[in-house]
This record gives structure tokens, sequence and C-alpha cells, in this order.
């Protein structure tokens, strides 16, 4: 796979059936916080009532179609100058350096787009091998500038 064709965009309604592609696989969302979708209506309401609301999450997309998402979860109060990072990836595309990439560019856009968050951090399912792996190696950012 090429990986410049790996962009990142906000979601959007007409997202629905390529989300459900990948949402609605368990070997995806075996590693997140929310059961698989059954259903393309299922999908549009998710997308709707929280992809496009939320703070920081984007479509990780090839030729501007949806393979996953990468959401930055913002902290409040003491803690505001910390996020997290959570991401899903269709399994089709398991192992070919589209996290590393999405990952890549997520972090430069998340710096500009919250000024306020000075660290990047996630946490991994100790079950998950390739995100504890790709935590390792990517020691998730900080901004440079500090």
């Amino acid at each position: 796979i090429d990986l410049s064709r790996v962009t990142l965009r906000p979601f959007e309604l007409m997202d629905a059936h390529d989300f459900l592609r990948w949402a609605g696989d368990d070997r995806v969302t075996g590693n997140l916080r929310w059961p698989a979708f059954t259903s393309e209506e299922e999908a549009l309401t998710f997308i709707r009532d929280v992809c496009v609301p939320h703070p920081w999450r984007r479509s990780i997309c090839i030729d501007d179609r949806s393979i996953g998402f990468i959401s930055i979860f913002p902290e409040t109060g003491d803690n505001r100058f910390k996020a997290h990072i959570g991401y899903g990836l269709s399994h089709e595309y398991w192992g070919k350096g589209i996290t590393t990439r999405a990952v890549s560019v997520a972090v430069s856009q998340v710096f500009n787009d919250l000024p306020h968050v000075l660290r990047l951090q996630a946490f991994v399912q100790t079950q998950n091998k390739a995100s504890r792996g790709f935590a390792q190696e990517v020691h998730l950012s900080q901004r440079s500038n500090l």
C-alpha cells in the first residue's frame, strides 16, 4: 500500500457504509470500548451523535474511504495539558504501516489543533500485541517546543 494515500479527515454522514465494514468486525471492536455495529443505521447514528461532535476524532482514509479512526481525548482541569489517543483499523489493513502513518499525521495535527495539549499518550490492552509493540516503538509524543 502506498502510504501517501493514507489521510485523516473529520467523519461525514456518508461514511456510514464504509464505517460499518470495519466497525462491524469483532476483530476490530474486540480491542475497542464499543461493541460491533450491526446495521448501517446504527453506524449513521454513531457518526452523527459521537464522531462528528467529538473534540478530535478523524477517519483514517485511503482514497477518501474510511478504513478506521483516530481519536484524541483531551483531559481537563489540572491535567488539561495531556490527551490520550485511541485508534482502530479495518482488519484487512493490519500490519501494513497504516496506523503508524496515521498516528504520525495525527500527532502533528493535534498539537496545532489543540494548542493547550503538551503530552499525548496511549494505553493499550495487554492482549493486543500489535498495539503494545506500536506504543513501545512510537513512544507517543510531546510538543517539541517545551
